[in-house]
């Protein structure tokens, strides 16, 4: 790892803004999982994933000033956090402290406190770490590892905080960084994109926990274990009465043998549905799929995965799709897959909430993963196809039992066709999957599915459960299926990549607008994304501006836990300063068809009947959009 000096503290100048403890401790609470964020990034790595969580933790919390402090006045660059010294100060100690903690140890020199482990918070018993990421997080992970604290620091203030290159020379300066322009450099030599910075592989807000060394932790407490029990023993004499600390009522004894348990994990009793059950049930979702694959015999291999499905241990590489719990399964779950995969042995299971899949390689068990995607609620739409793995770059999916034929289509090219994958056993042929590739996007690879007469579209996005992709108006969108929907899918394919990873269910595009462009610049497209979730809540909404001739849409607003542009309220609003041919500026909103006037007020003052506002405005100017709508309530504009 590459060393960086780090100066003494610059003293606060008489001009600096003086922050009250009252204002920071607001700017820190506020902000609190972004400059976690912030620290566990900037830390080093050789701390280990579970020492740096605890340590940026507790660096935040002691970022805290005792009294008044003058901080350097470095801007925000958020509308949330713009001009607040508060913040700036915080930021500021919390990037000092973290520098310090990569320093190395001298002689003879008593060591800074953010070197030692933090005293506070610990949690005994326990390794919390965050959710591992993808291929493009570990490769970001990798590059960020062989820079310098102060290298990391700037490349995580470019990308987290949007600073620009200036305010992160005096950001670092200001936090006892000797060579900023040097940390700037190295940052420039990393290639992973900044929006990796916010997935949960680098979130020490959102953890995992695991058990630490029980064998050394049963050791080192046996001692104080013998010692207290004669202080337990007296206790229970003299201090509690009749059934000393509560009946357990109809609980079974401690470490009693618990069948359902037992049972779950026993290959023997694994729910195993016949081939043509889905063809007689009344549901047609994965609780009607059959046990395929080449290994559904292999006791050994299913045993495997039931056991570490149940107790996963350190070296299992896990994940999980938002809001999915990871515990074991209460009783047996059902088959679906056991077989070989290219370079690995893959077993699938679900639990009627869950899907879990087991992978190990053909010649051990070292490196096993075990993955899980909720599902609960899925109808024959959504219970088309699960992943069953990923290499170079390629995807493989095991089908639905009623899926008759399946095929590769690019969602960029809606004039390109779609070609055939064969189906062996449900197991489709390898297809170029998105949901690993970096760099700029100018394809979209989707999974098309024919049931019967219907064509479906899916999409991978990282998870185990590709999202449905559909069309038209909230409440009466259809599989994005015929020419009129892959023309209106095509501009916005690429925009899939901003919910990567979220435990996406579904993703429709809507065009709720069009718009006459001032002059001659023919007619824009407003159209609405939202991405529905397993969990429910998490759905997120994107206003797309498209112009005529361009191939992409451009994001114009977004939202996330919103209920506009969905089934229980279809109404959106949005606005965006477009710049004409002529070279003058204007802002254009659109709203749905139920919007009877749309206003704009702020930087620009201007207002309308119907639906569409086109104003003439400034480069940089900022309005607040208001709609009134034909039953008479008023919608704000997407942010």
């Amino acid at each position: 790892m590459q060393s960086q000096d780090v100066a003494p503290h610059p003293a606060p100048s008489a001009t600096d803004p003086v922050v009250g403890v009252e204002q920071a401790e607001a700017a820190l609470v506020e902000h609190y999982p972004r400059l976690v964020r912030l620290a566990y990034l900037v830390l080093p790595p050789g701390l280990g994933r579970s020492r740096r969580v605890l340590t940026a933790h507790s660096l935040t919390q002691r970022a805290l000033p005792g009294n008044r402090t003058a901080t350097p006045v470095i801007p925000a660059q958020s509308a949330d956090r713009e001009g607040d010294p508060g913040y700036a100060l915080i930021r500021l100690r919390v990037v000092r402290t973290a520098l310090e903690a990569g320093l190395p140890l001298k002689r003879r020199a008593w060591p800074k406190r953010s070197q030692l482990p933090p005293l506070l918070p610990q949690v005994w018993g326990l390794k919390l770490f965050p959710r591992s990421g993808g291929a493009d997080e570990l490769a970001l992970d990798q590059q960020l590892t062989a820079l310098s604290a102060a290298g990391r620091a700037a490349y995580v203030l470019r990308g987290l905080e949007r600073l620009p290159d200036g305010d992160v020379r005096q950001l670092l300066r200001a936090a006892g960084v000797a060579d900023a322009d040097a940390a700037l450099r190295e940052a420039d030599g990393v290639t992973g994109a900044y929006t990796l910075l916010a997935s949960p592989e680098f979130d020490p807000c959102s953890l995992q926990a695991r058990p630490t060394d029980l064998m050394r932790r049963r050791q080192h407490t046996r001692a104080a274990l013998v010692a207290g029990a004669a202080l337990v023993v007296c206790g229970a004499l003299v201090g509690l009465p009749g059934d000393g600390w509560g009946s357990d009522g109809p609980a079974a004894p401690p470490y009693a043998r618990n069948p359902a348990a037992e049972a779950a994990l026993d290959p023997g009793e694994l729910t195993r549905v016949p081939p043509g059950a889905w063809r007689t049930s009344a549901r047609t979702d994965f609780s009607v799929w059959p046990a395929r694959g080449d290994l559904t015999g292999d006791e050994d291999l299913l045993r495997r995965a039931l056991v570490v499905w149940a107790r996963p241990g350190e070296t299992v590489r896990m994940s999980a799709t938002p809001g999915t719990p990871t515990g074991g399964p209460s009783g047996p779950p059902q088959l679906l897959y056991a077989g070989n995969v290219d370079a690995a042995r893959v077993v699938i299971l679900h639990d009627g909430l869950r899907i879990a899949r087991y992978a190990e390689a053909k010649d051990g068990t070292a490196g096993a993963a075990l993955d899980f995607a909720r599902t609960d609620g899925a109808g024959r739409a959504e219970a088309g196809a699960v992943v069953l793995g990923r290499t170079d770059g390629n995807v493989r999916y095991l089908t639905a039992p009623w899926v008759t034929r399946a095929a590769e289509r690019d969602l960029t090219r809606p004039g390109s066709g779609a070609m055939d994958l064969p189906l062996t056993d449900g197991v489709t042929s390898p297809m170029a999957g998105p949901a690993e590739r970096t760099g700029a996007c100018t394809s979209w690879n989707v999974l098309q599915l024919t049931d019967g007469s219907t064509t479906r579209l899916m999409s991978d996005l990282g998870e185990l459960v590709p999202a449905r992709l559909t069309t038209g108006r909230p409440g009466s969108a259809k599989d994005a299926s015929g020419a009129a929907a892959l023309r209106t899918w095509a501009p916005y394919a690429c925009s899939l990549g901003a919910v990567r990873g979220q435990g996406v269910r579904s993703v429709n595009a809507w065009e709720f607008a069009s718009q006459r462009l001032p002059g001659a610049g023919g007619s824009a497209a407003w159209v609405c994304t939202r991405a529905e979730t397993w969990r429910g809540d998490g759905a997120r909404v994107l206003a797309q501006f498209r112009t005529p001739g361009a191939k992409y849409g451009a994001v114009a607003a977004k939202a996330e836990d919103v209920p506009a542009c969905g089934k229980r309220d279809p109404q959106v609003l949005a606005g965006v300063l477009w710049k004409s041919e002529g070279g003058r500026w204007y802002l254009l909103a659109a709203g749905g068809r139920d919007t009877e006037s749309v206003r704009a007020t702020g930087g620009i003052s201007a207002s309308a009947e119907g639906n569409l506002l086109t104003a003439k405005a400034k480069k940089g100017a900022r309005a607040e959009l208001k709609g009134m709508l034909d039953d008479g309530r008023t919608i704000s504009g997407l942010r």
